[in-house]
């Protein structure tokens, strides 16, 4: 039976374990010999495998194929062209049903809108004329009776799975339906709100577009958000991602290099990129106070930045001792739990409505 695109099942009745490995490495040969022309060329077939046994401690239909397709990866994972056997106590197969579950949940939690936005302030440090309060966009998984969930516990499924661009344009959405929604005088509407991007998002020709439709529907000023794309990123995606710090600065967007530190970046890459801020990675920054090598990279790297003309920011900002640091070295934001924690973004500017005079 065919189970997707290129997904195809088969199912053995009475079939002990060894004699499934046996069919399954025979159609594995039957497939790999099959060869057809197309344009004048020669084109090979393959195929990975994934035998799952079923037996009286199966859960359910839908528990033998989630084990089916964590089997079938695992051969893709090991090279491909290959019979892979499930096995309940395999570590890799286990993770991957982990995932998958989490497939599930990340799907219905968007088909159901059960995402959150959170914010966390990045603060000037070097005063600068003009600088305007700047946040970092956070979202969390809401599930009904459970805590708020992490990224980090949900992110890895969704970027291995292509789940990314939706929730990117989830986040771009609600961004600015929340940005359009502000009274005139409030002053949320001076500051910059920044969005990270997946390297995903950074491929989807489509993104930029989608961008500037929802701005111009809402009638929002590009001005009023930044855009953050990881070292590891850019790096991966440097064409793309060129092109997109190009595009959405035509918009009025701040852009802003994340992470920086946490790859071999070269000084090419940032020249090319002529980003607005350059946001240092927090491993550097945790050890800044009591570690010179450390405290020396930083310093480094807040340098360069300058010399191209971008502000920087530092990650991982959680004691004032790091804070201190950092104002020596005259890095020019922070950002961190020495700030302030990560708040929802609907209750910022809450105080201020309060106080206001009724």
């Amino acid at each position: 039976a065919r189970l997707g695109g290129d997904e195809f099942g088969l199912l053995l009745e009475h079939c002990h374990l060894e004699q499934a490995w046996r069919i399954a490495e025979e159609l594995l040969q039957a497939v790999q010999q099959f060869k057809f022309v197309w344009e004048g060329k020669v084109h090979s077939v393959g195929v990975s495998i994934g035998v799952v046994p079923i037996t009286a401690a199966s859960e359910s239909l839908s528990a033998v194929l989630r084990a089916a397709d964590a089997a079938c990866y695992t051969a893709k994972r090991k090279g491909r062209n290959r019979v892979y056997v499930y096995q309940t106590d395999d570590a890799e197969l286990a993770q991957r049903s982990s995932e998958m579950h989490w497939v599930a949940r990340i799907t219905q939690a968007l088909e159901e809108d059960r995402f959150e936005l959170f914010c966390q302030p990045i603060a000037e440090l070097v005063p600068h004329a003009g600088e305007r309060a700047h946040y970092e966009i956070l979202v969390r998984m809401l599930e009904p009776g459970s805590p708020v969930i992490a990224p980090e516990a949900f992110l890895p499924a969704a970027e291995r799975y292509n789940l990314m661009p939706a929730i990117d344009r989830w986040v771009v959405r609600r961004v600015i339906s929340w940005l359009a929604a502000l009274p005139p005088e409030s002053e949320q509407r001076a500051a910059i709100y920044s969005i990270n991007l997946s390297g995903a998002s950074l491929a989807d020709n489509a993104m930029l577009d989608f961008i500037r439709e929802q701005l111009i529907l809402n009638q929002v000023p590009g001005q009023m958000l930044g855009f953050e794309i990881a070292e590891t990123t850019a790096i991966a995606n440097l064409t793309q991602a060129t092109h997109f710090f190009r595009e959405i600065k035509k918009l009025g967007c701040r852009t802003t290099l994340d992470n920086f530190g946490s790859a071999m970046f070269s000084i090419a890459c940032l020249n090319v990129l002529q980003m607005d801020y350059l946001k240092i990675d927090g491993n550097f920054i945790k050890d800044i106070a009591h570690d010179r090598i450390a405290e020396v990279l930083v310093d480094a790297i807040n340098q360069v930045a300058h010399e191209m003309s971008a502000k920087t920011v530092a990650g991982w900002t959680e004691n004032p001792a790091i804070l201190g640091t950092l104002k020596e070295i005259g890095v020019d934001h922070a950002q961190g739990y020495a700030i302030s924690r990560p708040r929802l973004l609907a209750e910022l500017g809450k105080e201020q409505e309060l106080a206001a005079p009724q």
